[in-house]
């Protein structure tokens, strides 16, 4: 009962987006109760070992290059809202071995609750984004991904606060239940989708290596979704060049103590629910490719008034206008995914489309340290502002293309 009556009132009335944003939310409170006491333990533990520290980053990120094509290669031969359902009832499965395991045996199981949860949700994320495909209005899509994205950047804001208070006043144990619950609430809620579509027989004659490698042949046979690739991988570059350095801009551009960092974040976790409120205002007047340029302008602007700035409200404002631009840059990316893309490839494209960001990421993370000695923090913020600069030129040929426009035929919610 998919509704087209344009606007939020009109969304919030389709059934699929009641149940995926509730789901969400459960979710949201899981990972960040995780995250944090997590992150929190093994400090404790370790005694703030940057080993130790690390390796929860590893254990998070690197089911992303190693599942995330092979999770939406699945996700497209899989029923969705099955896959979404049994992926949070394994997490949540997984948490009650943690659990016993840290009563009767070595604390390290914590980082098993992390990579568990990461892998599973290589599988679950695509099966989402084709639910999305098939339940939601092509004319409302690029809407419900903003209420979707806005959600996420308030547990930005809310979710290190909320982490952080579970661990020190009730301990690890209860963090990691509270995970538990929460990947049932959010498999029970998943319950209420509208039931999958019947696969087609057709899709059961191919290989699994033949449709991975179909995959591959529909993002090179697509100029939009080449073009995002490109510019998946401009800013994951620019992202990791800066991403290691928000602590040497508080102490050597701002010559403030460390701790100051947290009001940088702070800055840029509350422009982002500002922004993503903005954008979500925006979505009927401006097309995705069109938010999707204006955040990286913007971005690198902001990049680059931080990178010179040596006032702590010069630079927190340069902060506040990136993270008002992000959700912009979120949105425009997925809401051109799903309209630029078959629903039985949705999984495919999202799992060859965010490793390169990732894989990107990572490369100028791994390099940060070592460029930032060979140069210094400056040159570091305008490369990250020249990358995004080259990620929206990598742009223009879109605004020239008349295919990108909303598929309209869409499933019953």
């Amino acid at each position: 009962m998919a509704s087209t009556t344009p606007g939020v009132a009109g969304l919030l009335r389709n059934r699929f987006v009641q149940s995926i944003l509730l789901s969400g939310l459960f979710l949201q409170i899981g990972i960040w109760v995780r995250n944090f006491a997590i992150l929190l333990f093994v400090m404790d533990k370790t005694n703030g070992d940057p080993f130790a520290v690390s390796m929860i980053s590893v254990a998070e990120f690197a089911p992303i290059f190693i599942f995330s094509f092979i999770g939406g290669t699945f996700a497209d031969r899989w029923r969705p809202k099955r896959t979404m359902i049994w992926c949070d009832v394994l997490s949540a499965v997984s948490i009650l071995a943690v659990l016993l395991t840290l009563s009767f045996g070595t604390w390290k199981a914590v980082f098993f609750a992390t990579l568990v949860s990461a892998i599973l949700s290589q599988f679950s994320q695509p099966s989402g984004m084709r639910l999305f495909k098939i339940h939601v209005p092509g004319e409302l899509m690029q809407l419900g991904m903003s209420l979707y994205q806005t959600m996420f950047a308030i547990f930005m804001v809310l979710g290190p606060i909320m982490g952080t208070f579970v661990y020190q006043r009730y301990g690890i144990e209860v963090a990691i239940g509270i995970m538990g619950v929460a990947f049932i609430l959010s498999a029970a809620v998943l319950m209420f989708l509208p039931p999958d579509k019947e696969l087609e027989e057709t899709q059961k004659t191919t290989t699994l290596s033949q449709e991975m490698a179909a995959g591959f042949h529909y993002v090179l046979s697509k100029k939009a979704l080449k073009t995002l690739g490109g510019c998946f991988m401009a800013a994951g570059l620019a992202l990791g060049l800066i991403q290691p350095l928000g602590v040497f801009l508080v102490t050597e551009r701002l010559s403030l103590p460390k701790e100051y960092i947290q009001w940088l974040m702070m800055a840029n976790g509350l422009a982002m629910i500002a922004g993503g409120g903005l954008t979500m205002g925006l979505t009927k007047k401006l097309a995705p490719q069109t938010l999707l340029a204006i955040g990286m302008v913007v971005s690198a602007i902001s990049m680059i008034v931080t990178g010179l700035s040596t006032s702590l409200w010069l630079t927190l404002g340069a902060q506040f206008i990136g993270g008002f631009v992000l959700p912009a840059i979120q949105i425009g990316i997925n809401t051109m995914i799903l309209q630029n893309t078959e629903e039985s490839f949705v999984g495919r494209v999202n799992g060859i489309l965010s490793p390169m960001f990732m894989g990107a990421m990572v490369l100028t993370m791994s390099m940060a340290g070592w460029l930032k000695g060979v140069f210094n923090i400056v040159i570091m913020y305008e490369a990250a502002a020249v990358l995004f600069v080259i990620g929206a030129l990598l742009m223009i040929p879109l605004f020239r293309m008349s295919g990108i426009r909303p598929e309209l035929e869409q499933g019953e919610a």
